[in-house]
């Protein structure tokens, strides 16, 4: 009977003595040791060579990119600029050529409106009838009227200083010293438009005689 007891507990402690073995097995094939062990080995591990190759042809590429884009949007802002000046620049000299245009033709039609006035002058001066005076004064209001409305206006003559830049002397008279250089009758009245002068007044302008010109001074 002593015997299969010590058979029984030797069994037993053998048993246990393999579960033992078995467990500390099992610790050392554990998932978590394996990948502990595997991380430094990818830490370190180096890049092959062709990857760094690509990696390095990546970034310049992509700073090649970077700045064709910056040059593009630099040669695009002066394109648009320049368009701008090209386009202000034919605006402009389309309409200071309608300018021109419209200046030369409505000096052309200034000589009609003179004629209306001699006729109105010559009508006043024989006593032609009331009704053809008032026609005459009417046409030539209206001619006027449409001068006006584009932009035309008459020089100012008859007592202004004579200007050689809007006045032409036809005629001159002797006059006091205070009247030297102004103008005293106007044969022919000019007209302007804005700053351009589509003919200048003919006028005729006092000049002081020699003798009052010495004594005023």
């Amino acid at each position: 009977m002593r015997d299969e007891k010590d058979k029984e507990l030797k069994d037993s402690n053998g048993e246990k003595s393999e579960e033992k073995v078995r467990v500390t097995d099992k610790r050392r094939i554990s998932p978590d040791n394996l990948e502990s062990s595997a991380e430094p080995a990818a830490e370190t591990a180096p890049k092959p060579t062709y990857v760094e190759q690509l990696e390095a042809r990546t970034l310049a590429a992509e700073q090649k990119l970077t700045e064709v884009q910056a040059r593009f949007e630099q040669l695009r802002d002066e394109l648009r600029r320049e368009t701008d000046a090209t386009r202000q620049r034919l605006t402009r000299a389309a309409d200071e050529r309608i300018g021109r245009e419209k200046a030369a033709f409505i000096a052309k039609l200034l000589p009609v409106i003179d004629n209306l006035r001699r006729a109105l002058e010559a009508a006043e001066q024989q006593g032609a009838p009331e009704t053809l005076l008032d026609g005459l004064r009417g046409t030539i209001a209206g001619f006027e009227s449409v001068l006006a409305a584009e932009g035309v206006e008459p020089v100012p003559s008859v007592g202004e200083r004579f200007d050689p830049h809007m006045h032409e002397a036809v005629e001159a008279a002797d006059v006091e010293p205070e009247q030297d250089g102004i103008v005293l009758a106007e044969y022919t009245r000019g007209y302007r438009m804005g700053d351009q002068l589509l003919r200048p007044a003919r006028v005729k302008v006092g000049r002081a005689r020699a003798g009052a010109q010495k004594a005023g001074e």
